[in-house]
């Protein structure tokens, strides 16, 4: 029995000719949810610059840092929404998750603090899922894949 008598080569061949398939839908809707989050809180941040910096020196990071964090989580965001340099940014933005969970969320004796703790820990697991598959053939990286 070959893959095209289970018919996995056609699907496989499907997904892998980029286009709008069931699977390749679902890994650009992986990719917006995964990326929706940075992008809202970003441009959040842009809204409420002050505010923002003084929470973060409260916590021990320099508010210097702030307009790097922005250019991550927005530019970052966008990156993975379209799939350019998708396995390097979900590498960036995986790390970022865990040092925002170490930095901001580390009092486990408030409840809610352990919860955003684990969040970001499976965020950054979702952005580790996207370093060993990649963005799928919907995205700018696939599209530059598959160029003659």
């Amino acid at each position: 029995m070959n893959a095209s008598s289970t018919g996995l080569g056609n699907s496989v061949a499907a997904r892998e000719s980029g286009g709008a398939t069931p699977m390749n839908l679902t890994g650009l809707a992986g990719r917006i949810l995964l990326a929706v989050m940075f992008l809202l809180s970003g441009l959040g941040k842009l809204g409420a610059y002050s505010a923002t910096a003084a929470y973060m020196t409260s916590a021990g990071v320099p508010g210097v840092l702030l307009p790097l964090v922005i250019i991550t989580e927005v530019g970052g965001a966008l990156a993975i929404v379209v799939g350019w340099k998708t396995r390097t940014v979900a590498v960036l933005l995986a790390g970022f998750c865990l040092l925002t969970a170490i930095a901001f969320h580390r009092n486990f004796a408030d409840q809610n603090q352990m919860i955003n703790f684990l969040k970001n820990l499976s965020i950054a697991g979702g952005f580790l899922l996207l370093v060993a598959n990649g963005p799928g053939p919907l995205s700018i990286d696939g599209r530059l894949r598959n160029r003659p």
